[in-house]
């Protein structure tokens, strides 16, 4: 934990403080922005409070008093809800406006991690309770110089590995035909073989399934591969090492022949919108003004609908990239929530729009960018057209 980076946050937020709280691990952000050993028992409420200035206080149930020893600060201990409830009221004095993992009507729900009990307990002292989630993202999505480099090599590497599975497609339609699974096989092998690692997927969706944004095969769901097939495959993976920040795309492509004129007109329209919420998002931090991530879904999602088809594009433009695939930052969304947290320098993120047609075929064009202190960009290959298989 690095208090005087968390309490200067606080200050320049013009907040009295930050209350983190936890009951059997339903606050996994606490423990992470706190540097907290994980897998200890935790069967009784703790609760630390880091305000603007000064030392921070600590309050932990008598049976498990050691939960929040490697934090600095003064520890208070209870066992009965009525010293609970003082020691809330003790932990807190003389703060009034403080953030806490708590999102109003629920709008992130990302961060959206302490019950409403907790929080109607601190109003009746007299607390306003505000979110804390541009501070999660200032400290759990910013990137060191380090994870960033970590981006850009795991870029590198699953951009070839993508290219050799077109080409992989391409061969064996040529030569008896393969299936989903298969592809799925031959990239994941591809990625081991550069030193990658992955949590889940890869997405390799063949016609019909490609209208289905979150599809995924399986030996019992590979469809076959045939020559005149429309193909989306959507891989990610980052370095096999802690802390490296993954990297996330997504193409396009068709099988042994050109796009129908309906492809090309879909494909076209889903780039162009990626294009706008990159350019939004670049303009921004070339003139150094804050965006929030609902205002770069807004300029994707205005192409869409100025082309007719904002019914089918069905989530939002992107999501932040770290450690983890969906990381703690701002999301490009103004469909599913309506994210106000800012875009931050030194953040990455995806930009994918799509467009799904059930029972056709679904398009999306997914890069990833990184943002930094007056500049904007984006990190990897870029698709222009439909790859042709």
């Amino acid at each position: 934990m690095d208090l005087a980076a968390i309490q200067s946050a606080l200050s320049d937020a013009h907040l009295d403080g930050w209350l983190f709280y936890d009951h059997h691990y339903r606050d996994p952000l606490a423990y992470s922005i706190l540097g907290l050993p994980e897998g200890q028992l935790v069967t009784r409420r703790w609760y630390y409070f880091i305000p603007a200035s000064g030392e921070p206080k600590k309050l932990a149930h008598r049976i498990e008093s050691g939960r929040l020893d490697t934090l600095p600060g003064a520890k208070s201990e209870y066992s009965s809800w009525q010293e609970l409830e003082a020691g809330i009221a003790a932990l807190t004095e003389g703060s009034t406006k403080i953030a806490m993992q708590y999102s109003p009507r629920n709008a992130i729900m990302y961060v959206a991690l302490v019950d409403a009990g907790t929080v109607e307990l601190l109003r009746g002292l007299g607390k306003e309770i505000v979110t804390s989630a541009n501070l999660v993202a200032q400290f759990e999505a910013v990137l060191t110089e380090s994870q960033i480099a970590t981006h850009f090599a795991a870029g590198e590497k699953i951009d070839r590995v993508l290219a050799a599975g077109f080409e992989q497609i391409g061969i064996r339609t040529k030569n008896g035909g393969t299936h989903e699974q298969a592809i799925v096989d031959f990239l994941q092998e591809g990625m081991r073989r550069e030193g990658l690692v992955w949590d889940h997927g890869t997405n390799v969706s063949v016609g019909p399934h490609s209208a289905d944004s979150h599809y995924h095969p399986s030996p019992e769901t590979s469809a076959p591969i045939r020559s005149g097939d429309f193909v989306l495959i959507d891989i990610w993976a980052r370095l096999d090492q802690p802390n490296s920040c993954y990297y996330d795309i997504t193409w396009t492509g068709v099988v042994g022949r050109e796009p129908t004129d309906r492809e090309q007109h879909i494909f076209t329209t889903v780039r162009d919108a990626r294009d706008a919420a990159c350019q939004r998002v670049i303009d921004a931090f070339a003139a150094n003004e804050l965006i929030a991530g609902f205002q770069a879904d807004d300029a994707s999602r205005a192409v869409i609908r100025a082309a007719g088809l904002g019914e089918f594009f069905t989530h939002r433009t992107g999501h932040n990239i770290g450690n983890t695939l969906h990381g703690s930052g701002a999301h490009l969304d103004n469909l599913e929530t309506h994210d106000e947290r800012w875009l931050l320098p030194n953040t990455c993120f995806s930009v994918e729009p799509g467009l799904y047609f059930p029972g056709e075929f679904g398009v999306r064009s997914e890069v990833n960018m990184i943002a930094r202190a007056g500049k904007a960009e984006i990190t990897g290959r870029i698709q222009r057209e439909l790859v042709r298989i």
